[in-house]
Parts: C-alpha cells; structure tokens; sequence
C-alpha cells in the first residue's frame, strides 16, 4: 500500500489557499464578494476546530489562515537571546514572536538573526584592533579607521532605527518562495550608537562622480572553500549622507551582539536590512551602482510592474527595493489569548513606514469590514517605528481576530491580504492578526 503524505496547514495554503479552505472545512465563500461561507456545515467545521463560534464569519475573507492556527510555539535557544524562532540554521537565522516586540526599543535579546554567511570567531574579534577602510573608485583620500579613531575624531550620535528584513513576512505568498519562511518576527527597533556614515565619508573624499555606497564584512561564505563574500550590498548617496545613516558600535548603549554584527555595522533604518552590513571592515564610495553579491536581481528585488504569480521575471524587469511599505504588528495580546466578554481589551503594538512616517493606525475585530482609529504616538526620531493602542468591545463569546492597518504620510495603507506576488517574496505589508477567544 502506498504511503499517505502528510501537510501541514501552511504547506496546502502556501500551495492553494482555496482548495485549502475546501478541502479542511468544505467551505466555499460567496463568488462575489469572496467573504463568508455558503454551507453552515463548513462554518461548524471550522468553528469546532477553533473552539468556539465566528460571530463575524460572514466577513471572513476565502483562504485564508485563522490567525489561531497560523500561530506556532516552536522553541529554539540561542545564546544571549530569548524566545526566538529559528528558521534555518546554516548560516543561522531565527525570528522573534510578536508578543516579544512590544518593548518600545527592542532588546537585545529579542533582536532577530539575519545571516547570509558565517559570523567571524567570537573569540577572535578585539575591538581595539579592529579597522575599518573607506576606499573605493570615488573616494578621493582612502582612509583606515580603528574603532578607537571613529571615536575620538567624529561626532556621536544615537538614533533608534527601523531594521527589517526585506523577505520578513515571506511565508504568507502563495505560490511559496523559496528563502527563510519569515512570519512578522524579522523586525526589530533598537537604538544604535555610533557616528555618522556621512562624517566619515566626507573626511574621506567624495568625488563628484559618486553615486553609491557598498559594503564588505568579515562574514564568510557559507560554501567551504569559497573566498566570495557571502553579501555585499549598499544604498545611494543620497541614503548613505542622511543624518541618521550611522557607522555602530554600541546597540542600547552595550556592545553590538555578536549575531547582530559586532564590534562594528552599518545601522540604516527604513530600507531592507540587508543594505545595514554587519561586522563591517570596508566602505566603499562607488561611481556607480554597487555590484557586490546580492545587488543583483532577483536578490532584494522585486518586478517594476505587477505579475501573475509564479510569473518567470526577466532580470531587466526588476528593481532594487529601496524604502520598505507601511506595516504594523500587534505585540499584546499574544494570539489565542481567552478574554472575559464583560471587559474591554488593550490591543497595542507598532507601525512604521519605511523612509515615511505614520499617520493613523486603525483595528479591526471583524475581518475589516469595520475599522476603528487608535491612539498613535510620535516617533522618538525618524526612522523609528510608531506605538499605538486602541481598546476593543466584543459582542458576544466566540473567535474573532483582531486586525491592525496602518496609514503612511503619502496616504497609502496597508493591505487587508498578501500583497502583489513576486519570486522571492519580499515586501509582505498585509495587516497583521492575532486570535482572541471571548467567554
């Protein structure tokens, strides 16, 4: 007898999100407004599967996740961090939960691991020997810094900064996309020390044909016997001289973690991660656009126009990701939180808008049909994500999930579902959910 395979629920939503919702539930939504469910018996399916009735099911959008459901608990312990969720661990990457982002500025340990290569030896980094060279076609005086000489001769300046990574939210594309099946974890908040990129690259020259920075690291490549860096990314000149573009060595006023990039990185907020290069030792000043590894498409990159998903994209029909879209994240309650129905619940979490800022934050509790404005606070700097807090009614026991949607400066909000597709899944800004049980 040939052996049943088994899936998990994101495997056959990843694969079909509507054949998923028949095949689990039997459920088919209404064919035009593509919310609720036609049969009472696929409504009871999923309702006992949850634990309680959906009094908002008729708004419930077709194939997607109960937020219940989508949640996972998988443990994984990584020196000098807490309650992260590893992904992959060659070269190591790990997300944090939601409910461990709701600190204002992110810990330590809750800072999410990116690595596209092998970190340098722990033991074998001394800060005080540590240099970094800024050179480059279109640096007019390359120059080596110690840490010890950035800190005497420039400036200091301290910025809380956006680093996200631009694949975080990843495992929510369908078809799937191959890379670490981030969920909203690959975010963080953290206020970096340091000084100014651009400080030390005007000390340094730049001619006046420079248009791009690029970076090189003491990271290795994760293929044995490869002397190729495993990333070499950068940002325009007009990213690298902004005010909070900074050279780090201090993260919440201790020493870099070492997964995160010590003894010194590259701290730019509001673009994808990947251009803040970790444990840095080069700087380059370009007159054209970095070439290093993971410039090239489809790295970092998404299509120029839209596409039917699991389209094959010509490398000329993409673009470099620059400013990261709107986005919000629900940090309290954990999802799958039970709550008494004669009291109101605090919902909280952030927002933030990659180069932009934020302008309201909205929450949901059916489906988004409805929306109701929350309280939103000012960033402590720009590039800075935003808290907001709203307090939630329900009217009766049941499932529900509560919605965030944030609104950026330019007027642009949020989408309810998985944004357009692209072949590496990059840039998912859909609302975020957690599930709430009322008794």
């Amino acid at each position: 007898m040939k052996k049943r395979q088994q899936q998990g629920i994101h495997a056959l939503y990843n694969k079909d999100p509507i054949a998923a919702d028949r095949l689990l539930w039997g459920r088919e939504a209404d064919p035009l407004t593509r919310r609720g469910f036609l049969k009472r018996s696929s409504l009871m399916t999923m309702a006992a599967v949850l634990g309680s009735g959906i009094p908002f099911a008729h708004f419930m959008p077709q194939g997607l996740i109960p937020a219940a459901l989508a949640q996972s608990d998988e443990p994984f312990s990584i020196e000098g961090k807490e309650g992260l969720v590893v992904l992959n661990d060659r070269p190591l990457n790990a997300e944090t939960p939601a409910h461990l982002l709701d600190d204002d500025i992110t810990p330590a340990r809750h800072m999410f691991i990116r690595n596209n290569g092998v970190p340098p030896e722990q033991e074998s980094i001394d800060p005080e020997t540590w240099t970094l060279e800024i050179s480059g076609e279109a640096c007019l005086t390359p120059t080596t810094f110690t840490i010890a000489e950035l800190k005497e001769r420039f400036e200091t300046h301290s910025y809380q900064l956006m680093i996200e990574c631009g694949g975080n939210g990843r495992s929510e594309f369908a078809p799937g996309a191959s890379g670490n099946q981030w969920t909203t974890g690959a975010v963080a908040c953290p206020r970096f020390t340091g000084v100014r990129l651009r400080d030390v690259l005007e000390a340094c020259g730049i001619a006046e044909d420079a248009v791009y920075i690029g970076y090189y690291g003491a990271d290795t490549n994760i293929s044995v016997g490869s002397d190729k860096p495993p990333i070499s990314r950068g940002v325009p000149m007009s990213k690298a001289l902004e005010d909070e573009s900074l050279i780090a060595w201090a993260m919440n006023d201790e020493d870099i973690p070492w997964y995160n990039g010590y003894p010194l990185r590259l701290a730019i907020g509001g673009w994808p991660a990947s251009v803040a290069g970790k444990w840095l030792n080069r700087i380059v000043i370009r007159n054209q656009k970095h070439d290093g590894p993971k410039m090239a498409p489809p790295s970092y990159s998404v299509p120029k126009h839209s596409v039917a998903p699991g389209t094959e994209v010509a490398e000329e029909d993409f673009e470099t990701i620059e400013s990261m879209p709107i986005k919000s994240l629900v940090t309290f309650p954990r999802s799958g939180v039970q709550h008494p129905l004669d009291q109101p619940l605090e919902v909280r979490g952030h927002a933030w808008a990659g180069d932009l800022a934020v302008n309201d934050v909205q929450v949901s509790i059916d489906f988004g049909a409805t929306w109701q404005s929350a309280s939103l606070s000012d960033a402590p700097n720009r590039l800075a994500w935003q808290r907001f807090i709203s307090e939630v009614t329900f009217p009766e026991p049941g499932y529900y999930e509560v919605w965030a949607r944030a609104v950026d400066s330019d007027g642009r909000s949020q989408p309810m579902v998985v944004p357009g597709w692209n072949p590496k899944g990059y840039l998912n800004n859909a609302c975020h959910r957690i599930a709430v049980q009322v008794a």
